[in-house]
């Protein structure tokens, strides 16, 4: 405080003279630069660092824990082995019956006699490129037909896309496909008001299982066989969540980065919350729940717009685990232009921290729940990856870095903090995506980019502001190099009738790279000992290339 005291009185002293001098103000910007800004730029250097170690210490524990079930596989197997070379050879009857029990509840979804009555649900909105993929691929599940109900959940407000949807169930019902189609008058709760109606219907209360696909998902024939022998083996298992495979991961720039980044969270996240808290958020798509614990857990609630993520964490909190199958995928497209990138973005990045506002009270009270197992759901799942990843990337990289070029020096950054704990954070991502290393260097500054929506949208969903319950469908294009087909197929039509391709230009990011620039020339000029310019020249290009709409596919301009 007496620091901003002088600060002040130096800013007054100065304001108040009958004629300031560039002296005095060189003199009063001093004294607020040295008792003001630089204090205040080092507390956010600290708080980045300490949050920056956070990060860092949850991602090494969960690649170590990756690590250790990467080799108690390997030796499983090569158990089992060993136990299959035993028997070919005859010589141990007891090591082949111990083979036969383990591979017993595997085949035990194979046999039609005992399979269970399975509910699909596909909720769709509008979805006029891909509703034939997902129901074609929902109505070819290798399941006995008097088992299995497919259930399409219509929310379109276009009556052509829903007239078109429905009779493509007509048509598969023809064929002898249990398939029913619901169409609701409003949008009331969204996904999950479609799919809490859904399990309302009279058909739906006799299933036992919920399989749950978004309208761009393509299951393969095997996948309920598969899926559904852990539901079977241990009742206390409510779900069973598949991995995304990418049909267009290879289209665009914008594509091969959320390969990177989803692939991390699948083969990492998802697989180290499976094995050691039976804990991990539900994708909303993919998965197989038990409707016993989906009815448990209160069923689908529309607080929040991650409505999948909330009844995973009210069905822990009542006791039910989770089970995630790495080898099991399911194909699916990712969004190709940057605005349907950036609204998923919002919604994955506000709903979660919306979420971990209101849920944190439920789960301190929890009685059901170990406090090993509340304090990753409250640090490391909600705190750390949800609001601390997207905070520190922005506030450092875009924030402060560029602010102590500015203040040319007098700010203490840790070389851990800015090169070594960043890095590492880098190599621990990167590695699930091998073939995608060449593309390291702008994934880093892609994402840093993109944390500034990032951080936006966390923060609007911690307090609960405006956009906190906006909810945007993702724009689909149907399969891989659908961008680049449709472009081939308006050459084969009159010129006239051709659509004119566009690229969009986003004006946050230019800003961005504007700033950025700024600092980086600065630095050169009258600093430049740490060479930070070097950082800021690759970001400022970064956010340039986003912002002059580089980075995802072209779309077709509105007509005028």
């Amino acid at each position: 405080m007496r620091r901003l005291g002088s600060a002040a009185a130096a800013v007054a002293a100065a304001a108040g003279s009958p004629a300031t001098s560039p002296s005095a103000l060189r003199a009063a910007w001093r004294a607020v630069r040295g008792h003001v800004v630089v204090p205040v730029l080092q507390l956010a250097v600290y708080v980045c660092a300490a949050m920056s170690l956070m990060l860092f210490l949850e991602r090494l524990y969960m690649a170590a824990v990756v690590a250790g079930l990467w080799l108690h596989r390997r030796r499983r197997n090569k158990r089992r082995q060993h136990r299959r070379r035993l028997l070919a050879g005859g010589e141990d009857d007891d090591a082949w019956q111990r083979v036969q029990d383990e591979d017993e509840d595997l085949e035990a979804a194979g046999d039609d006699h005992r399979c269970p009555l399975v509910l699909v649900q596909i909720p769709m909105f509008n979805e006029r490129q891909v509703y034939r993929l997902s129901i074609g691929a929902a109505c070819g599940l290798s399941w006995p037909s008097d088992r299995l109900v497919i259930q399409v959940l219509d929310d379109s407000t276009d009556p052509v896309i829903r007239e078109l949807v429905e009779v493509e169930c007509a048509r598969w019902a023809r064929k002898g496909v249990c398939i029913r189609y619901e169409n609701r008058s409003n949008r009331s709760g969204y996904k999950a008001g479609a799919m809490r109606e859904g399990l309302r219907k009279p058909y739906a209360r006799c299933c036992e299982f919920v399989a749950i696909f978004d309208a761009d998902f393509q299951p393969d024939a095997d996948f309920l066989r598969r899926a559904l022998p852990p539901l079977l083996r241990d009742p206390g298992v409510a779900l069973v969540q598949a991995r995304w495979r990418f049909v267009n991961a290879g289209d665009c720039l914008l594509t091969r980065i959320q390969e990177m980044s989803l692939n991390y969270h699948f083969a990492v996240e998802q697989e180290a919350g499976s094995a050691c808290h039976a804990f991990f958020g539900f994708n909303g798509t993919a998965g197989v729940w038990r409707a016993a614990a989906l009815a448990d857990a209160g069923g689908w609630k529309e607080r929040t717009t991650v409505e999948d993520m909330d009844l995973a964490v009210r069905a822990s909190l009542r006791g039910w685990r989770f089970v995630y199958v790495g080898d099991l995928g399911v194909r699916n497209e990712l969004p190709s232009t940057f605005k349907a990138y950036r609204y998923q973005q919002h919604r994955w990045s506000c709903g979660p921290a919306n979420l971990f506002r209101k849920v944190t009270p439920e789960i301190l009270r929890s009685e059901r729940v170990s406090p090993w197992k509340k304090l990753h759901i409250l640090y490391a799942f909600f705190l750390v990856r949800k609001v601390v990843a997207h905070l520190v990337t922005f506030l450092f990289y875009c924030v402060v870095i560029p602010a102590c070029v500015l203040v040319q020096g007098d700010v203490h950054l840790p070389r851990y903090v800015a090169m070594y704990v960043p890095a590492a954070i880098t190599v621990l991502n990167a590695v699930c995506t091998p073939r995608s290393g060449h593309l390291l260097v702008f994934w880093i500054l892609f994402e840093n980019v993109m944390s500034m929506h990032r951080s936006k949208a966390a923060i609007i969903g911690l307090l609960e502001a405006s956009r906190a319950n906006e909810w945007v469908v993702t724009d689909k294009l149907g399969s891989g190099k659908a961008t680049t087909a449709a472009a081939v197929a308006t050459k084969k039509t009159k010129k006239k009738q051709q659509p004119v391709w566009t690229r969009e230009v986003h004006v946050l990011e230019l800003v961005l790279g504007a700033c950025l620039l700024y600092c980086a020339v600065y630095d050169i000029v009258f600093f430049g000992q740490d060479h930070f310019y070097m950082y800021l020249l690759l970001q400022s290009a970064a956010a340039f290339i986003v912002g002059f709409g580089y980075v995802g596919a072209s779309v077709p301009a509105a007509p005028s």
